[in-house]
């Protein structure tokens, strides 16, 4: 059996446009809605704020999950839809129906988890440019916008590698090396300063250090370069423009590890997409939950590591490895559960064992 193949036959592009289209219109209402109604005006997120708008993703999140399941449970005993679902291996389609619910919802605690290590770098961004409270949502959003565009096209181009098991065994090596090396890196704070796209931004783009309101780019007075004295207008970026590329940057860097992790779990583009974006457009809210807590996770970074590595040597390992009642897959029941026990156990070690610097200032 073919299951790098076969899984992708359960959402054929050709047959499933329409929901690739409703469900990328359904996501541009809620982030018209986020930032055209909740978050029109400019304000410092509280605790309370953040903890709420969390749940309230997290709930759209499972919900899907839900609809997804139902769905699939309705359309694939069809009898236009069986030959392909028993072809990509599953005994019934109730059972292919589960499989994909929970596909969905591994894919999107995979992302969620991955994603908290990033929400620091977000911190140390902010707080180098001197980016006030009040205005980090604003760049968080259009930072959504940008990750949004270039995990799509990380997945397109996933979902054409990943076909070759070359490519999944180079993709699950590359997971267990940076797994690996998460784990044993010594803690180093990051310096934005040394950042070669900063250097590049300051060659390219005139920058001011001083903030305009809620612009990114604001047009100033300059002397003419060819000596006339005369001044004239020019586009400069502002720190949140600064912000903003440096944040699409680390994105991207975040995508190259996360988007593997997730074809990991399933072949199957239109889930990788889904659970991708619904862990996205929880990231702001997550970013302001968790942005003072870096030290207090301070053993996240090992439960990360684990999980890469699992995940890793799920897409390295050879199907005659696993017991034959395994069907050559690691049970996605059991995948969910060891993610979510390394990351929750990461992070209840880490306030039962605190940091003893963090200790000692209290």
């Amino acid at each position: 059996m073919n299951t790098l193949l076969a899984e992708s036959l359960l959402f054929p592009f050709a047959e499933y446009w329409a929901f690739y289209a409703g469900f990328t219109a359904f996501v541009f209402v809620l982030l018209a809605l986020d930032l055209g109604v909740f978050h029109r005006k400019a304000h410092a997120v509280s605790m309370k704020e953040a903890t709420a708008w969390t749940g309230i993703w997290m709930t759209l999140a499972v919900v899907f999950c839900g609809l997804l399941w139902w769905y699939c449970d309705y359309r694939f005993p069809q009898p236009d839809r069986v030959d392909s679902v028993l072809a990509a291996g599953y005994d019934t389609p109730a059972q292919a129906a589960r499989e994909v619910a929970l596909q969905f919802l591994t894919g999107y605690v995979v992302e969620q988890s991955l994603s908290v290590d990033n929400m620091f770098v977000f911190v140390v961004i902010f707080g180098f440019f001197s980016i006030p409270a009040t205005l980090q949502h604003r760049v968080l959003f259009y930072g959504i916008l940008g990750a949004l565009a270039f995990r799509a096209v990380f997945i397109a181009i996933g979902a054409a590698l990943i076909q070759y098991k070359v490519v999944v065994i180079v993709f699950g090596a590359f997971l267990i090396f940076t797994g690996i090396k998460i784990i044993f890196a010594p803690e180093r704070e990051a310096d934005p300063e040394k950042n070669p796209i900063l250097k590049l931004l300051r060659r390219w783009i005139p920058l001011t250090p001083k903030l305009h309101g809620q612009q990114f780019l604001v047009k100033e007075q300059a002397l003419d370069p060819h000596g006339t004295g005369v001044k004239a207008l020019r586009w400069v970026g502002t720190p949140l423009f600064v912000a903003l590329c440096m944040i699409e940057v680390s994105d991207i860097v975040f995508a190259v590890d996360s988007v593997p992790a997730i074809f990991a779990v399933t072949k199957e583009p239109f889930i990788v997409f889904t659970s991708n974006v619904f862990a996205i457009l929880g990231l702001r809210s997550l970013y302001f939950l968790l942005a003072g807590a870096h030290d207090k996770f301070h053993m996240l970074k090992y439960g990360l590591g684990i999980v890469l590595v699992f995940v890793g040597v799920k897409m390295t390992m050879p199907e005659s490895w696993y017991p034959t009642s395994w069907d050559g897959h690691f049970p996605m029941g059991w995948s969910l559960a060891f993610i979510v026990g390394v990351i929750g156990g990461s992070m209840v070690l880490s306030v039962v064992f605190p940091k003893k610097h963090a200790a000692a200032t209290h």
